[in-house]
Formats: C-alpha cells, sequence, structure tokens
C-alpha cells in the first residue's frame, strides 16, 4: 500500500494542531504517521493512498498541501491566498492577481466574506471547517448555529456546500450574517462595477445634494436619536452614500455596500470608538471625510470579495437560512430540522460581558433594523445580557431560588458565593446584580442545550466554543469557568461530553479587543445514537 504526504501549516498554535490532526483522522483511513519528527512537531505526515485525494485537498482547514503534484495545495490555503493577493494588490484594474501568487505566512482570518463587518466575539473559519470536518457532517449534512452573530459558521458551511440555519435575536448579526452568505454567489466583474459606478457618482457629485431624502424616510424620534450622534454635515454625505448605493442594479449588490456604510458608521459619529458604552466623544469630521472612509472600506471589501469569487469559480455552495429568532426557542423557529441536525457548531455570548444591543445601535438604526424606541426590550431579551432593572433582577432570583435544582451543584455554588460576597460588602449596582444574572445566564443556556439535543440527530455533535469569565464579589476575585458549567449542564441533559480542548487566544484586531475574553474553550458534546 502506498501513502499520501500532507504539509501541515506552518503557523498554527498547538491547538489548532490538535484539531488538523483530527480532521485529517476523520477524512483519511488508517493511521497518521508523522514524516520529520514526532507528531507535536512534524511538518509532514503520511496517510495511506486510499484516501481521497480531492476530498482532503477540498476539505482540509489546517493542511498546507496534500500529495507531490504540482497543484497539491489545498482549497483552504488557496482560499486564504485571496486575501493576501487583495491586501497587497493596491488598486485594481481588471481581475486581482490570481492566487496563488503569494501564499500566506501567518493566519489568515478575514479571507471571502469573513472581513466584511467589524464585529465582537467573531471566531475563526478555520476552525469551523476543522469542526465539519470532525464530525464528519455529509455531503447533504446540516450544521446548525443558534445564535450564530455575523455568520462564520454559516459562511463556512455554504463553502463546504453543506445547508446552514442561523439563528439569532439582533436583527444587525441576522442582517450581516445573510449578506455574508449571499455574497459569495456574487460575480466578481459585477462587484468591481458597482464599486466603479460608486466611486464616480460619490467623487464627482459631492455638493450636488442638498436633502436627506434616506434620512427623512427614518421614523421621527429615530431621527432625532441620529441627531444626537451625529454631526448635521454627516448626515448628509452618509444619504449621498446611501442614495447611490440604492440606484446599484441588483438588491444583493446594495446589501453588500450597506454592510460597508454600516462598518463605518461608528467611526463617523460621536459615539467613542473603542468605549462599549454609550459614551460621547464630539470630533470634528472635514467636509468629503464621510465619502472617503466609505470608498475606502467599500475598495477593501470588494478587492477582498472580488478576489475570493475569482478564485472560487463554480464551485458548488451550500444553501442557507438565517433567521431572526431566540436560540432558547430554536425547536419553535426551525421545527422541521427536529432530529435531522448533524452538527451544530456556535460561539454562545459570555455571561454578562458586553451590551450587545448598545453597541450596534447605531447600525440598528440607521440602516432601519429595530427602532430605538424598542432596543431597552431587545437588550433585556438577549442571553448574557449585562443590563437590569431592580425589579428584573429581583425576578431573576425569585425564579432561581424556585428552579436552581435544574443547575449542577458547582454552579449553584459559584451563583451563591458571588451573592454571598458582593451582600457581605458595599458593592454598586451593577457588581450587586451579578449573582441573578449569572444564574439567568446559565439557565438561558440549559434552555438552549436542551433545544440544541432536540434538533440533533442521534450521534449528531454539538460543539461550543466558550470563553472563561471573572468578575470582582465583594474584594475577591472570583473565576467563572464557563466551559465547565456549561459541560456539567450538558450532561444533564443526557449529552456525552467527549473532549474539553483550551485553545491559545489569538491577538484580536478589532475595536473591541479590550474585552476579549483570556481563555476559551472547544467543547464538544454528542448526543447518544
Amino acid at each position: 500500500m502506498g501513502f499520501l504526504t500532507c504539509r501541515i501549516k506552518g503557523y498554527i498554535q498547538p491547538f489548532e494542531r490538535q484539531l488538523a490532526l483530527q480532521e485529517l483522522r476523520a477524512l483519511s483511513p488508517g493511521d497518521v504517521i508523522p514524516v520529520d519528527g514526532d507528531e507535536a512537531n512534524a511538518s509532514l505526515f503520511s496517510v495511506p493512498d486510499a484516501a481521497n485525494l480531492g476530498t482532503l485537498r477540498n476539505a482540509l482547514a489546517y493542511w498546507q498541501e496534500v500529495g507531490t503534484e504540482p497543484d497539491g495545495l489545498t482549497i483552504q490555503i488557496r482560499r486564504e491566498a485571496t486575501w493576501v493577493s487583495a491586501h497587497n494588490g493596491g488598486m485594481f484594474n481588471g481581475l486581482i492577481p490570481s492566487v496563488p501568487a503569494k501564499l500566506p505566512k501567518k493566519r489568515c482570518l478575514r479571507y471571502a466574506t469573513h472581513g466584511l463587518h467589524e464585529y465582537r466575539g467573531k471566531f475563526f473559519p478555520q476552525l469551523v471547517r476543522a469542526l465539519i470536518n470532525i464530525a464528519q457532517v455529509p455531503d447533504n449534512g446540516i450544521v446548525l448555529d443558534p445564535m450564530c452573530g455575523s455568520g462564520t459558521t454559516l459562511v463556512e458551511t455554504r463553502l463546504a456546500g453543506r445547508e446552514a440555519y442561523g439563528l439569532d435575536m439582533n436583527p444587525l448579526s441576522v442582517f450581516i450574517a445573510k449578506i455574508k452568505c449571499q455574497a459569495l454567489a456574487l460575480n466578481a466583474e459585477s462587484l468591481m462595477e458597482a464599486y466603479g459606478t460608486l466611486q464616480e457618482v460619490l467623487c464627482t457629485s459631492l455638493s450636488d445634494q442638498t436633502t436627506r431624502k434616506y434620512f427623512a424616510s427614518l421614523p421621527k424620534d429615530d431621527q432625532t436619536y441620529l441627531e444626537r450622534w451625529f454631526a448635521a454635515h454627516t448626515l448628509m454625505e452618509l444619504d449621498q452614500v446611501i442614495g447611490s448605493v440604492q440606484r446599484l442594479p441588483t438588491l444583493e449588490l446594495q446589501d453588500f455596500y450597506r454592510i460597508c456604510l454600516s462598518n463605518i458608521l461608528r467611526s463617523v459619529s460621536w459615539q467613542k470608538n473603542d468605549d462599549l458604552r454609550v459614551r460621547k466623544q464630539v470630533v470634528e469630521l472635514k467636509t468629503g471625510e464621510v465619502i472617503t472612509l466609505f470608498l475606502n472600506e467599500a475598495l477593501r471589501s470588494t478587492k477582498i470579495v472580488a478576489a475570493f469569487l475569482a478564485e472560487r469559480g463554480q464551485e458548488r455552495l451550500g444553501t442557507y437560512t438565517v433567521q431572526e429568532a431566540d436560540a432558547r426557542r430554536a425547536v419553535d423557529a426551525i421545527p422541521t430540522l427536529i432530529g435531522k441536525v448533524d452538527a451544530v457548531i456556535t460561539s454562545p455570548p459570555y455571561a454578562t460581558a458586553l451590551p450587545y444591543i448598545d453597541t450596534d445601535r447605531l447600525s440598528l438604526i440607521y440602516l432601519g433594523l429595530l427602532r430605538r424606541a424598542n432596543h431597552r426590550a431587545r437588550d433585556g431579551m438577549m442571553i448574557g445580557n449585562r443590563e437590569v432593572t431592580e425589579r428584573c433582577r429581583t425576578q431573576y432570583w425569585a425564579f432561581y431560588e424556585e428552579n436552581k435544582l435544574l443547575l449542577p451543584t458547582a454552579t449553584r455554588a459559584l451563583i451563591e458565593r458571588i451573592d454571598r460576597l458582593n451582600k457581605a460588602t458595599a458593592v454598586g449596582f451593577r457588581r450587586r446584580n451579578m449573582s441573578a444574572l449569572l444564574s439567568k445566564y446559565f439557565f438561558d443556556m440549559h434552555s438552549v442545550i436542551e433545544q440544541t439535543e432536540s434538533l440533533l440527530r442521534p450521534g449528531g455533535v454539538m460543539f461550543l466554543v466558550i470563553g472563561n469569565n471573572r468578575t470582582t464579589a465583594g474584594r475577591e476575585v472570583v473565576e467563572i469557568c464557563t466551559a465547565d458549567h456549561l459541560a456539567a449542564i450538558a450532561e444533564t441533559l443526557g449529552f456525552k461530553v467527549t473532549s474539553s480542548l483550551p485553545m491559545d487566544m489569538l491577538a484580536s484586531r478589532d475595536i473591541f479587543r479590550k474585552n476579549a475574553m483570556k481563555s476559551e474553550h472547544i467543547l464538544t458534546l454528542e448526543k447518544p445514537q
């Protein structure tokens, strides 16, 4: 029997190496044998040549080459190389340089449509693809993300040719995820032509517009709110941008550039850009600066996605469905999937870490996705929400006292320890709320895992990519080992915890990097056959 040689990427972290070997073993018959060192350090591994060469090249996430032929590069490395080509290619005339003109030398997380919009809590696309492989999702299989955020799982599932389903309660999340999936089917030439049209219109008609037609179409109370956060000339220039976007020939192209507009809203507003709370910092923008920032963002996004589309060619895409829905009621949202989902891949919200709706409020209002008057109610419904009234805190604690036996012993002990420490010391309103909010979070995640169990097929797998947290209770720092608590909750609901893989945190480059969690785990939960 002969062998195929596979070359692992040279810049991956230890946890990614473990995933790389797991995905290779899942897709290959027989042993995976290191060639040029031990398993922890080798760059080359051999597998029996009974493995399907095409399958390995098309599917592997953490590998650079399979086989020795000149075209042995994996599809994944070619996709990542499109970002390198676009990033280094400057202005384009015609198609961006084809790959593999230059292969990536470091981790690339923003290829394809993954870099379209900043979003707190994004996780890694290669991780999703590796987990699809490890779960051995069949070619016609179904992958669900019940808390889909900006759509990383959905994009990778669609690229893998499987059926993708996503749910989220944040309308901006649903909007971004939908457009990122939708844009995978755009035509590269049409996308570049659309950018050229926008550039021509916006660079030649800056002084032509004297009314804010789009802005005037928004509800009056939303207009009033936006006027508190944007200068008058900024709103005029934003109107010019969105007016030019609305004249593009297809809804898909319009949506693509709406995402680009949304991504600059914080930076042209008076919201303090790197602060998660609602804090004003008046900054004067020069005339035309909004137009310039939008065109820069649109060019960056166009180059990256057009390069990817040119490389992807006519490869088959999977289907996708994204809807605004509550993961705690996922069965009601997608009843046709009961017992049919092959894998769930999701990164749940962190406990009490982010003011989700407030973080996105400017885009939600300006794009007409959620009225400002409805923000507080929606924020209160979000899993992991940290904003709460005294009345809600009392209700949450009463619910905990009545239902606490649903939670594992260690989880109850954590909640009650935090409550006891905070009651023994004079603390502020936010810390006083912590025990009730934490109990609410674990009850919510109990519901999510329970709903997921109903949707998974027998033998299906759920992957939770979850960060640990910490709080100060009284005068003590208390570690919240969220991964351990969710694993224990899953076991009470009948799941088998097959692994908990710690992840080295990658340096975040988005505007929320100061709020990144220090440690994360990949929990693997298996539903019994």
